[in-house]
């Protein structure tokens, strides 16, 4: 694993197509390679409306995620909502406070956004990472890409 300094990792909002290429990229190795998740699957219309983040490291992309506006609130909740989804790291990365930070940051532009919450759909194996930033299941587990996922919200 390569050192990772924290200070050393810099996240920004996606500028320009080059920089979505990368993020996308990202998701490519996550969740098409590692995760076996199909690309018609992978690629959606939200990509091109999204406020998408980008994690690099010394020059190199190292991890994304992005923050959709919702049309309407989850069930049982009111006010506008987004959605937080393809958050992705790579694998040398993970552990090391990047998916943590991308979230605060989606977070943040929410909020300023004026969006009261976010929903998201978690895969079984990261809902602790989304507990652990105050998310609560909601509903029973689902197969999303051929993996049981779980619907996570909370209020901002």
């Amino acid at each position: 694993m390569p050192a990772v300094s924290e200070s050393s990792i810099v996240i920004t909002p996606v500028k320009g197509e080059g920089e979505l290429m990368q993020a996308l990229a990202i998701r490519e190795v996550v969740f098409i390679e590692e995760q076996s998740v199909p690309e018609e699957m992978e690629r959606d219309e939200d990509d091109a409306h999204a406020h998408h983040l980008l994690a690099v490291d010394k020059g190199h992309a190292i991890g994304t995620g992005r923050l959709v506006p919702l049309k309407a609130p989850p069930e049982g909740e009111t006010g506008t909502w987004g959605r937080v989804g393809r958050m992705a790291v790579l694998q040398a990365y993970r552990k090391s406070g990047v998916g943590s930070r991308l979230l605060r940051m989606l977070e943040d532009e929410a909020k300023s956004r004026g969006m009261v919450g976010i929903m998201l759909h978690a895969q079984l194996s990261a809902m602790e990472f989304y507990k652990r930033h105050g998310y609560e299941p909601h509903g029973a587990v689902f197969e999303e890409a051929g993996m049981p996922h779980l619907e996570m919200k909370r209020r901002l």
